[in-house]
């Protein structure tokens, strides 16, 4: 019953959404169409799905390279993140000087690393990896390391008890309480992901959704440009559905 119920609730939710999205979208068509507001400008939400149904493939083949670098990049910075968080929790004198280090490398704008990357490592898809894994290795690491300390100290105490390790206390105990925290931070990372490849791309690639909207910016043709960000868009919140789901596969006692 609890169940049929979410399921309402959710779609229920998706219709609000995609009404709201609708209503959006028609606002804008009738708005371009009644102040006669130039392509160049701003062009209208049919011009912009013409444009992405009259080359389709140009539009997906470039998400599939961004895709990809995102996912490599996501998967290094979250698989990093956990990992330092682990450390830290099992070396807590380690926190301040990892922590200064992540904030120091989260403060630093990617418009500054990425040209240097790019200069450094050529125009292939390893730039633009390694400005992703970047940009998603700080959430990662801030969530997880929050759910490690979150163990309370009857739980340490019971652990201490049985004669667990720290390592045994840390696998046993403080990972799976961890486990929310951390697709709490995929759910933001996920999405973040597209955008850091995008961003990477911006400063010099051959292809990728970053490319077609340079490319696009540059002869001043928007309507390319703006099925490029439909087409993120959309993937950023099936990026986002996508760590939901995962998190309710994982995550089976939630609820």
């Amino acid at each position: 019953m609890r169940n049929e119920t979410v399921g309402m609730q959710n779609a229920g939710g998706v219709f609000f959404a995609a009404l709201m999205a609708a209503g959006v979208l028609g606002a804008w068509e009738i708005a371009v169409r009644a102040l006669e507001i130039p392509v160049y400008i701003l062009p209208a939400p049919s011009r912009v799905a013409q444009t992405f149904f009259s080359q389709p493939l140009y539009f997906l083949e470039a998400l599939s390279v961004t895709l990809g670098e995102a996912l490599a990049g996501l998967t290094i910075g979250a698989l990093v993140g956990v990992l330092v968080a682990m450390l830290v929790s099992l070396k807590p004198q380690l926190e301040r000087g990892v922590m200064t280090l992540a904030i120091l490398v989260k403060s630093t704008p990617l418009a500054a690393i990425a040209p240097l990357l790019t200069i450094w490592l050529g125009f292939g898809v390893l730039p633009k990896i390694i400005i992703t894994a970047l940009l998603t290795f700080f959430p990662v690491l801030v969530n997880v390391l929050v759910g490690l300390q979150s163990a309370e100290k009857d739980m340490l105490d019971l652990m201490r008890v049985y004669r667990a390790t720290r390592w045994q206390t840390l696998i046993h105990l403080q990972a799976w309480l961890a486990l929310p925290y951390l697709f709490a931070a995929l759910r933001v990372a996920a999405p973040l992901a597209l955008v850091g490849a995008v961003i990477a791309e911006w400063t010099g690639a051959s292809s990728g959704l970053g490319r077609v909207m340079w490319l696009a910016y540059s002869n001043l043709n928007l309507p390319p440009m703006f099925a490029a960000i439909f087409v993120l868009s959309l993937s950023g919140m099936a990026s986002y559905g996508a760590a939901v789901w995962l998190e309710n596969k994982v995550i089976r006692w939630k609820g």
